[in-house]
This record gives C-alpha cells, sequence and structure tokens, in this order.
C-alpha cells in the first residue's frame, strides 16, 4: 500500500516521535494505547492519522503535540526533546510553537472574532505580525466578521476563526483533533481547504486525526494505526483509496 513520496517531497522535519510508548495502568488492566512508535512530520506538509476506534490515533497526537505524557520514546518538535521540559516550559512551547484546532470551537464567547483570534498572543505579550494576520484571516474569509461574537456567528465561522487563531502566531507545526467533526459537509470542506492553502500557500505543517476519508484525502499523505502501531502508509491519498484500505480494518480488525 505504502507509495514512494516524490522526490522533491521536503525533507526537513517539523516533529518527530522515536520509539514512542503510551500504557495506562498495570497488570491486569494495562492498556497499550502507543506500541514504540516511529513517524516524522515534514515541515510544509498535510499529514492525516486514521485508524479505527481504540488504535491510538489521538493518543500520537496528544503526545506529539505536548497535550499528554507519554511512557517512553522520544519526542522532538523542531530541535527540541519535549520529555525534558518542564510543565512551564512545555507550556511556553505549546504556546509559541504549535497551533491547536479542535472539534469542540473553544471560542471565548464575550471576545470578537479577532480577540479570539488574536487572544493566544496576547496572553504571551507579543504581538501579532500584521501582514501575517491579514493573510490569515483573508485565506479563512474572516475580514468582514472580525467584530463579530461568536454567538453572532455560523458553526463554520466559529470553526474558521479556530483556524485562523491556530495560523496566526506562525506556528511551526499545527495540530488538529477533528476539526470538522461538528461541521455539515460543506462548512467541513471550506475549513479542509483552508488547511490544505495553510500548507500550500504558506508553507504551514498540519497534522490532523481524523475518522472521515473524504477529509484525509486533502491530505498529502495518510497515517493508518491499529492497536497503537503505524501500520501502513499513504501518500496523495483519494477518498475511494482511504475507504478501500479502511474496510479491511471493519472486515478483518487489522490489515492483512
Amino acid at each position: 500500500m505504502t507509495t514512494t513520496p516524490v522526490a522533491d517531497r521536503a525533507t526537513a522535519v517539523a516533529a518527530r516521535a522515536t520509539d514512542l510508548s503510551k500504557i495506562y495502568g498495570q497488570g491486569e488492566t494495562q492498556v497499550v494505547a502507543l506500541d514504540r512508535v516511529s513517524v516524522d512530520f515534514r515541515q510544509a506538509e498535510f499529514t492525516a492519522i486514521m485508524g479505527p476506534s481504540g488504535s491510538g490515533k489521538s493518543t500520537l497526537m496528544h503526545c506529539v503535540a505536548g497535550l499528554d505524557s507519554f511512557s517512553s520514546g522520544s519526542v522532538r518538535i523542531g530541535d527540541t526533546e519535549l520529555g525534558s521540559l518542564k510543565d512551564k516550559q512545555l507550556t511556553k512551547l505549546r504556546r509559541d510553537k504549535i497551533g491547536f484546532i479542535f472539534q469542540a470551537f473553544n471560542l471565548l464567547p464575550t471576545l470578537t472574532a479577532l480577540e479570539n483570534i488574536t487572544l493566544p498572543m496576547d496572553i504571551a505579550g507579543r504581538k501579532p505580525d500584521k501582514q501575517w494576520l491579514d493573510t490569515v484571516i483573508g485565506m479563512v474569509g474572516l475580514a468582514d466578521r472580525l467584530g463579530h461574537r461568536p454567538s453572532q456567528l455560523s458553526g463554520g465561522q466559529q470553526q474558521r476563526v479556530a483556524v485562523a487563531r491556530a495560523l496566526a502566531s506562525r506556528p511551526e507545526i499545527v495540530f488538529g483533533d477533528e476539526p470538522t467533526g461538528n461541521l455539515d459537509s460543506r462548512s467541513g470542506a471550506e475549513v479542509l481547504g483552508f488547511l490544505r492553502n495553510s500548507v500550500r500557500e504558506l508553507g504551514q505543517t498540519v497534522v490532523m486525526v481524523t475518522h472521515d476519508p473524504v477529509a484525509a484525502a486533502y491530505a498529502d499523505r495518510v497515517v493508518f494505526l491499529a492497536d497503537g502501531r503505524i501500520v501502513d502508509e499513504m501518500y496523495k491519498p483519494t477518498a475511494d483509496n482511504v475507504l478501500d484500505f479502511m474496510k479491511q480494518f471493519d472486515a478483518k480488525g487489522r490489515t492483512s
């Protein structure tokens, strides 16, 4: 199934997991969520992570993004090893180098769209790069909604604000956990298009957990997990190819 990447594919690594394991519980109740996973996420590439329920896909994203601890192995964001950081250092790294988009929009209801977009930088005491911010706002089509509060925006518009917030600080990598899960198909396609364009036009790096083959088809590469291990990957995915591959999990519980 694995397709050799094209020769001109970017080789610089934005994030890397090496022999990464995550174990919950002990003895008979022990659950191995990640089993010595090694994977690179390259700069200026859009990667989707897929797998059946309980495969470890969200756990992998959370560990690589510094949202969850890991039992053994190594995680690096750029040149920074996460396992060596104290809590305050890890918080600073997430704030300065990582963008997040979740299924829930996580917007503050009392703030305007613009205030929600710049909130992480405001908390950090940093001024946004106006030219970059204008580029991001223009890309997601929010220029005429910046003064609106979340209650005055549709679900799709709220997720656009969340996408702009993740991109506004120009992070080294953006992680999305089912970012279109609460959206209708049209709004979901818009958000995925914005993420795709952020990679193609802005050089952003995006890693997205999804269960949707249509969403995965927006990515450059799909990484498939089963039972806490990477079992395959696919370059230049199509929705049909991803769906056919995922059907193997439904039929057999894992790939052959």
